[in-house]
């Protein structure tokens, strides 16, 4: 009796839960579907997919959002596996860092970047790369704990002494061993970096950049129901992304496979390789 009761309360804490997160989505969806005289139709969407600034500011953002992947991990991957193996102590100090771009508004960030690399010899306030500076420091926590988070669920030391015992170099150690291994990490860190660039409003604003968030802002101050039709598309691709997360993440270990692939091969490379010697033919 008392194993009813729980799963009855079970499914209805899930079915509040589903409820309080999709009525909201619902009733914008809805909203988004009025047309003249009340007539439900996608003529919002059409709006939104027939104005070229759509896909200029969305393709641009998207842009921004490939080149802030790319330097963000490049910078907190090697620094991360870094402090998990040579300085454990200043994690603490990571972790400071990594909460800095919550408390410090993004607003302050635009102009202390605009005072600080407005003048010779860094004049880069004209140029895309202080906006991806200033989104690698916006996505710099989503990044930095999902690839700690990843870290964490391996077993970094003894991969890495395995990998090194078998002659690997670091850079060897890196691609072949400790990355596949965050792959699933390094997915969810690309799109909520994603997410968190294709959304940003503040630092496009001040920097005078055509990116998707200003445009959005810029619609829902202008329009009706084009706002609530770019809403819903925003969280098609949010859930988009989590699917790809599902989809390229998935699979399941067969028995008698090492978690590390690379080690494998490794070793299959590293063995001395046997001649047999034959006797009338026979081994």
């Amino acid at each position: 009796m008392k194993n009813i009761k729980r799963t009855a309360l079970s499914w209805l804490v899930l079915l509040l839960g589903l409820l309080y997160f999709m009525l909201p989505l619902v009733a914008t969806f809805l909203f988004s579907l009025k047309g003249k005289k009340g007539v439900l139709s996608f003529v919002a969407y059409e709006h939104v997919f027939a104005d070229p600034q759509f896909l200029k500011t969305f393709f641009f953002s998207f842009q921004m959002s490939i080149y802030t992947v790319v330097a963000g991990l490049a910078l907190i991957i090697p620094t991360t596996i870094w402090v998990h193996l040579k300085v454990p102590k200043a994690k603490p100090v990571i972790e400071i860092f990594a909460l800095m771009p919550f408390v410090i508004p993004p607003i302050i960030l635009a102009f202390g970047l605009i005072r600080s690399y407005s003048r010779p010899p860094l004049a880069l306030v004209t140029t895309p790369a202080l906006l991806v500076a200033g989104y690698v420091i916006i996505a710099f926590p989503y990044i930095y704990r999902s690839i700690d988070a990843g870290l964490r669920a391996m077993d970094l030391r003894a991969l890495t002494e395995a990998g090194m015992s078998l002659g690997a170099g670091w850079f060897s150690l890196l691609f072949r061993v400790v990355l596949p291994n965050l792959r699933t990490a390094i997915l969810a860190a690309i799109f909520l970096t994603f997410a968190t660039v294709i959304g940003e409003l503040t630092l496009a604003v001040l920097l005078a950049w055509p990116a998707f968030g200003p445009y959005m802002a810029l619609v829902g101050r202008d329009l009706a129901y084009e706002p609530a039709a770019l809403a819903i598309l925003s969280f098609a691709m949010t859930w988009g992304s989590i699917g790809l997360i599902q989809a390229l993440s998935r699979g399941k270990a067969r028995p008698g496979t090492v978690v590390a692939p690379g080690l494998a091969v490794m070793a299959e490379e590293t063995k001395p390789t046997t001649t047999r010697s034959t006797t009338n033919g026979l081994p």
